[in-house]
């Protein structure tokens, strides 16, 4: 075990958010509420649909090839994510 201080840092960060798009105006559409009613109570505006053949290891994959790009670190330099 070394004894000195354990550094770490983040150097990058990157994010994948699915591309599909539900707003409220589209839950409107199929529930009895509105677009007023919803942000009123939650604050959601919209909200990123992943597809049926998309996993939360797919974007947290591809946001991590981002961050790995915006870091300048070699992969090989990584301990662990």
């Amino acid at each position: 075990m070394t004894s000195g201080p354990v550094r770490a840092a983040i150097q990058g960060v990157g994010v994948c958010i699915p591309t599909q798009i539900l707003t409220n105006d589209d839950l409107a559409r199929l529930v009895d509420t509105t677009d007023e009613w919803i942000t009123a109570r939650t604050g959601i505006k919209r909200r990123h649909i992943a597809s049926p053949d998309q996993t939360t290891s797919d974007l947290a994959f591809v946001a991590a090839e981002q961050a790995l790009a915006a870091s300048g670190v070699p992969s090989e330099d990584l301990d662990l994510i």
